[in-house]
């Protein structure tokens, strides 16, 4: 089974001790660490100094309310404005305030900044049950319907998701489901051809075919993963909603168990649009996880704490950019930290 995607820490935790044939307690040998260890701590320590560098619009006005004041009600009047201005949203923002006024009690804070880290804290512990790796292997194929609104990032965050698997070694199959748009299909193919892998497609054929053709093409020559591209479409459109059920059930014929993963693309900077659209195709099509895009350069990256209160999705990966390394899994504690830092 592969685990693409599982977060790698950087410190591991001590195992614990043995006992020798006597019965005392000893020491474990210490083994040095290995070489993927040592790899993944710099490539780590670049993702988040970009990810501060992207989020620094909306994470410079929530930090800068700690700077030259005191713990007054003043502060948290500008606190709560900043936050809503972050898109964090009413009920997110009420529920990280009473968290933050209980703590700052609790620990007696007196200093602005101790209470900025008090409010990571409390922005990571609410962002927390978004924090979920995409494991990929108990099914094979494992079938992932990527859906979104047009302009969301969807088909270059497909790319970049086979990017990822394909250099963890799992064989990806692409479906160019995406049939209305008319550079849709010779743009999977770029990045298909990008990542040596093999792609279904159909010019102006039904997407519902092209997706079944796709996991029965991918059953039968043994990939790991299919990755259906859909064509963009709001959620409040509901002809088009309609369509997405149909590629879900025809899929289901091809598989029962399938789509084994329905991914959500969505654009950081839309702000409360982006929990509108994550409602939306969670009724209809019943979402495991998100794929966040756009986060670079946004003043609304606080929706995430919005979605989490209200519908909290798993958030597989976040995007600060258009480069491959841009894409990476999501931290509840890492994102909080880059926010304000």
């Amino acid at each position: 089974m592969f685990s693409f995607f599982k977060k790698k820490s950087f410190a591991k935790p001590p195992p614990a001790p043995t006992a020798d044939v006597s019965g005392v307690a000893s020491a474990p040998l210490s083994l040095p660490p290995t070489e993927a260890d040592v790899a993944v701590q710099p490539v780590r320590r670049s993702w988040l100094e970009r990810l501060k560098a992207g989020l620094k619009k909306t994470g410079s006005a929530i930090a800068g309310v700690f700077v030259g004041t005191q713990i007054d009600e003043a502060l948290y009047d500008d606190l709560e404005a900043a936050l809503l201005m972050a898109d964090t949203g009413c009920p997110a923002t009420d529920r990280l305030l009473k968290i933050l006024r209980l703590r700052v009690k609790e620990t007696q804070a007196t200093h602005p900044q101790a209470v900025r880290g008090l409010l990571v804290d409390a922005l990571s512990d609410l962002l927390r049950p978004l924090q979920k790796s995409l494991v990929i292997g108990p099914c094979q194929p494992t079938v992932i319907l990527v859906v979104g609104v047009n302009g969301a990032g969807k088909t270059t965050s497909i790319g970049k998701l086979t990017q990822h698997l394909a250099a963890s070694g799992a064989t990806v199959l692409l479906a160019a489901a995406d049939t209305f748009r008319a550079a849709a299909r010779e743009q999977l193919g770029i990045w298909a051809d990008r990542n040596a892998v093999q792609i279904i497609s159909q010019a102006g054929g039904d997407p519902a075919a092209v997706a079944f053709d796709a996991v029965n093409a991918g059953r039968a020559r043994g990939n790991d993963v299919v990755l259906v591209d859909t064509a963009g479409r709001l959620g409040t459109q509901k002809h088009l909603m309609d369509e997405l059920k149909k590629i879900k059930r025809v899929i289901q014929k091809a598989d029962a168990s399938a789509p084994h993963e329905v991914l959500l693309v969505i654009d950081g900077n839309t702000g409360q649009n982006a929990v509108a659209q994550v409602k939306a195709f969670d009724d209809a099509l019943g979402l495991t996880g998100l794929v966040v895009t756009k986060l670079d350069g946004t003043a609304k990256g606080g929706v995430l704490a919005a979605i989490a209160h209200e519908r909290p999705i798993p958030v597989y990966f976040i995007g600060i950019g258009e480069k491959l390394e841009d894409l990476e899994t999501f931290d509840a504690q890492e994102f909080s930290q880059a926010l304000l830092a």
